[in-house]
């Protein structure tokens, strides 16, 4: 089974820009009731990310806290690797992360070299769970051969128009989380109409519905980006909406498909 204290719903906090809002917006999210904060070293935010964390009421023990490293721009030695996740520790200001991904396997992406490093620091304690993040089936197959850590997560983009059949099924089979990052589109979800329909039919929002939709789905958790208090508290409140199998499948059978990330950073290409 999954880990079992990685919160279904987190919050993302990928931005281009005005990376110091995120202390605050940390610390609102987790004062409104999140309990998964999710950073990367490339989006540097941790230091914003690990000041919100240190100023909320909330006690660290309580926040599962995930972070990246090992982007397309990084280098691999595992040398290299290990300065790199001590770097991530140090801009949080936190002994351990809950979670720590690779999170990209392009550019200078070694296995050999980088998750053996992954795995010293899951020995140290520094690292309670591996994750990887945008990988294909045949990385993850190659990656499970040189882990001795259990694979806990993987990270990848995913909503109604990118529904990720062929990694839930790997998720599932082989008991680790699937963690969904921009599970709006980008707010693309917003111009379904078979989401609208959904959403009117529970009184929801269409956010609402979309989250829901991946909820429904066994082994999959979420973490939609929000920087307002009401983006926030609407996100959270997708888990208490029940779809049923209908409104499931009709999601399900939607045809349009489309990726939002830069594909320039996908080992697909």
């Amino acid at each position: 089974m999954p880990i079992e204290d990685l919160p279904r719903i987190g919050l993302g906090t990928y931005s281009e820009n005005d990376q110091p809002q995120w202390t605050d917006n940390v610390r609102t999210a987790l004062d409104v009731g999140y309990r998964a904060i999710d950073t990367a070293h490339a989006y540097g935010n941790e230091q914003c990310v690990g000041e919100g964390i240190a100023s909320s009421s909330v006690d660290r023990e309580d926040v599962f806290v995930a972070t990246k490293t090992v982007h397309v721009d990084l280098p691999s030695s595992t040398d290299d690797v290990e300065a790199a996740i001590d770097g991530c520790l140090d801009r949080l200001g936190v002994e351990y992360v809950d979670l720590l991904y690779v999170h990209w396997p392009s550019g200078e992406y070694d296995h050999e070299a980088i998750l053996p490093a992954f795995d010293e620091a899951y020995n140290a304690g520094k690292v309670r769970h591996v994750g990887l993040s945008n990988f294909t089936p045949e990385l993850l197959d190659e990656a499970r051969d040189v882990l001795d850590a259990p694979l806990a997560a993987h990270q990848v983009e995913m909503h109604p128009l990118r529904p990720q059949e062929e990694l839930l099924a790997d998720a599932q089979r082989h008991g680790y989380w699937l963690v969904a990052y921009s599970p709006l589109a980008q707010g693309r979800v917003f111009e379904v109409p078979t989401i609208e329909a959904v959403a009117d039919k529970h009184d929801a929002t269409p956010a609402q519905v979309s989250i829901a939709w991946l909820l429904a789905k066994d082994n999959v958790a979420v973490i939609p980006k929000a920087s307002s208090e009401e983006h926030m508290r609407d996100n959270l409140a997708a888990g208490e909406v029940a779809l049923d199998e209908e409104d499931i499948a009709r999601i399900d059978a939607i045809e349009r498909r489309e990726r939002c990330i830069d594909p320039g950073h996908a080992p697909w290409n």
